[in-house]
């Protein structure tokens, strides 16, 4: 039997075909000046009939098309029974929804399969495929090619996950973007820092010139304009968090929300204290400096909201003085200042500066970015436009469950020069380290890009 979509065709051409002769049949008549004959009036209105008939027809065979399309089902060529099933009528369609994950998420169960398959010397798709199914997006990832067994000598076990255009990937540092300082610029109103690629000479002017009046036959007095050079090297962030491997064999979503979250949280908090805490040289080759390192602070006055507005003043008076555009600039506190803010009234009980929350919000008309990792008593106003930024965009994972750590923030070894300090094996305590790694870099076009408060206590308790 012709399918539905042949019927159609074959219709659609016989009516065509009535249309061609009724309209031969007029335009003959047209020519002599005469109306249809009544062989020509029969055949006319036959013609018309049967078009009539065919429409109808027509109308029910794409509904019949449209029900069957509705019914159909996917080729399966798996196996020689699936695709004899799934060409079968008999046998109905299984329609799968694809399941919705957190951001974030399917970049975790990634990395928790890669470590379960080294732990267990297991196939990384076997893996994929008992705990998430064939149809899931990790099992998409690993099946791509033939993949082998991970080994506890490999040292390329993540290897697959550098560089893959994947968008399991960009979704997990999506999810780290807006949890960082960095990430926030250019997101909800705040505006983009200056992007800009790795290994570029970019030439900044730093100093104007002059223009003179000159008198006939003076000689023109000479100006001089001074220029900077910056070159933004990739440099690299890298933290490890450590989970146990109860957690990571839970198949249930809170313990992946704990292997994404460890992630996110290893690079997260270097980031936001390297790129705010004035403190923080630059380590060549290594890690750049904060965009506060060399600047000059302003004290802050006071506590109330009259040493507030005073602070305010003196720091926009710093930064329109450098010749920074106020309008792109941008308040990075802490957010226990932005909380003390939010909670400071004026004598009628209204909130004091009522753009202002924790989680940031607006302080006189300018965009705030909280972090709790911004130093103690610091106020910062930058000039989002100043600040160059560098940022490959991936993101790194190696895991290992041989290593001995030294579970400190700062640790002190050093392969270069080692020193004796107390060690936990990750084998003894049947736990794994994943090691994030992140290329960024940034450098302020101008010290002056940015002005900051110190000893800042607003809304807390005058000194006696």
């Amino acid at each position: 039997m012709a399918s539905y979509a042949e019927q159609i065709g074959a219709f659609e051409a016989k009516h065509a075909a009535n249309v061609a002769t009724m309209k031969s049949l007029m335009d003959a008549a047209s020519e002599k000046g005469e109306t249809l004959d009544a062989e020509a009036q029969d055949q006319f209105d036959e013609l018309q009939s049967e078009n009539e008939a065919v429409e109808k027809h027509l109308s029910r065979l794409r509904q019949m098309e449209k029900m069957a399309a509705a019914g159909a089902k996917p080729v399966d060529g798996s196996a020689a029974k699936a695709a004899s099933d799934s060409r079968d009528p008999r046998i109905p369609a299984q329609v799968k929804a694809a399941e919705k994950l957190d951001k974030g998420i399917a970049f975790a169960r990634l990395a928790k399969v890669k470590a379960l398959a080294k732990l267990d010397g297991e196939s990384v798709r076997e893996v994929a495929k008992s705990l998430y199914g064939e149809n899931s997006s990790v099992y998409g990832i690993v099946a791509k090619a033939a993949v082998g067994a991970a080994t506890t000598t490999g040292t390329t076990w993540a290897g697959p996950l550098v560089g893959e255009e994947s968008s399991l990937f960009a979704d997990f540092v999506e999810f780290l973007r807006p949890q960082t300082i960095l990430g926030r610029f250019g997101a909800n109103g705040v505006p983009s820092l200056r992007r800009v690629p790795f290994r570029t000479a970019l030439i900044g002017q730093t100093t104007g010139g002059n223009g003179y009046w000159v008198g006939e036959g003076a000689a023109k007095p000479l100006t001089k304009f001074d220029f900077n050079r910056t070159v933004l090297e990739p440099t690299k962030v890298a933290n490890i968090a450590v989970v146990t491997e109860e957690v990571l064999r839970d198949s249930s979503p809170s313990a992946e929300m704990i292997v994404r979250d460890q992630l996110a949280a290893a690079l997260r908090e270097r980031l936001d204290i390297d790129f705010i805490n004035p403190a923080k040289a630059a380590v060549a080759g290594v890690s750049p400096a904060s965009i506060l390192n060399g600047v000059t602070p302003v004290a802050s006055s006071g506590v109330d909201a009259d040493a507030v507005r005073a602070d305010i003043r003196a720091l926009f008076g710093a930064f329109i003085a450098a010749n920074n555009a106020p309008t792109s600039g941008v308040w990075i506190m802490e957010a226990t200042t932005a909380l003390s803010l939010s909670l400071m009234q004026n004598p009628l009980g209204q909130a004091e500066f009522p753009g202002i929350t924790m989680n940031g919000g607006t302080l006189f008309g300018l965009p705030a970015i909280v972090s709790e990792y911004v130093p103690t008593g610091i106020v910062a106003l930058v000039n989002a436009s100043d600040i160059y930024l560098a940022d490959d965009g991936g993101i790194s994972v190696d895991m290992s469950r041989e290593a001995s750590l030294q579970m400190d923030d700062a640790p002190t070894n050093n392969s270069a020069t080692p020193t004796a300090t107390s060690l936990v094996s990750m084998f003894q305590t049947n736990s794994v380290a994943f090691r994030a790694e992140r290329t960024i870099s940034w450098a302020p076009r101008r010290t002056s890009a940015s002005a900051y408060l110190t000893g800042v206590a607003w809304g807390g308790s005058a000194a006696p």
